[in-house]
């Protein structure tokens, strides 16, 4: 009889010296570059709380001397503050919610069916992403003027649903081709209609894209400067990035509150992340990974 063997210890891997101050190399690497893109987030917060002649002071310190929340108050008195957080909400809201809808079904049209031209539809969507959004301002002022579409909310929605379309349809398809056929043709053997399939079986596994989406398509829409500038005419229809000129006049700019304002206007899309990051971590990391 063979004696039995005692169990070994597990074998702990150590780095060698090369590969430690090359993995201290990246993080202190990493590290740097984290602060430099957090600081403009932090001095814009911190320039917030400031009183306003320590913004106007030559003698700028990382900490503020005091804290106030004047700058605050200012930004929410400023006039038409209520109808531009009315006007970027009804744009934003209205463009994510349409734009998710029309990306599912197009995703589930390309992903799901075959016929002749889907590829090269699939790469018009990803060159039309490329294109900067100034060479297409003109003809998309030509063409919503002829239509009434002027200092109208349906028309800047139309404009931000449409830009946010290619990239939430290939992300979204990325899911749906991924979602084995099989499950969907299991559920209704056993009595779903399609409609009724894609509700209980498919539409629960796009959560990570569409979350993924549409927080893509918030940021878009709830940041976007120049097309609600130009397709805007009307002060109280301007959004909130448009409502933040109201704070340079003749006399100049009060900056107390308009970093006030900035930071009240960042608040919504973190809020909006804060609550899906886990599923757009998903999205980003899982979709899009089969042809």
């Amino acid at each position: 009889m063979s004696a039995s063997t005692a169990p070994q210890a597990p074998v702990k891997q150590t780095l060698r010296p090369d590969r430690k101050k090359t993995r201290l190399g990246y993080n202190i690497l990493g590290l740097v570059i984290a602060v430099v893109m957090a600081f403009p987030v932090y001095w814009l917060i911190i320039s917030a709380l400031r009183p306003n002649h320590e913004i106007r002071s030559y003698d700028q310190t990382l900490w503020p001397s005091s804290i106030t929340f004047d700058n605050f108050a200012r930004a929410v008195k400023q006039p038409n503050f209520g109808t531009a957080i009315q006007s970027s909400l009804i744009i934003s809201i209205t463009a994510v919610v349409g734009g998710m809808i029309i990306a599912t079904l197009a995703a589930l049209a390309v992903g799901r069916f075959r016929f002749r031209g889907r590829r090269a539809l699939l790469m018009v969507l990803i060159l039309v992403q490329m294109l900067p959004p100034t060479a297409m301002l003109i003809p998309i002022y030509a063409q919503l003027n002829a239509m009434g579409g002027l200092n109208e909310y349906w028309g800047v929605i139309v404009v931000y649903l449409v830009s946010t379309l290619p990239f939430a349809t290939v992300m979204i398809r990325g899911f749906v081709v991924n979602i084995p056929v099989e499950l969907e043709e299991s559920a209704m053997v056993d009595g779903c209609t399609r409609m009724g399939a894609f509700r209980r079986i498919i539409f629960p596994l796009l959560a990570p894209g569409l979350a993924a989406s549409s927080i893509f398509a918030l940021v878009n829409a709830w940041n976007e400067y120049l097309f609600a500038y130009i397709l805007m005419n009307d002060d109280s229809k301007y959004t909130l990035n448009v409502w933040l000129m109201t704070f340079t006049t003749e006399r100049g700019t009060d900056y107390g509150a308009l970093m006030a304002a900035s930071t009240m206007i960042a608040l919504p899309v973190v809020v909006f992340f804060m609550f899906i990051q886990k599923k757009m971590a998903t999205g980003l990391t899982s979709g899009a990974v089969k042809g």
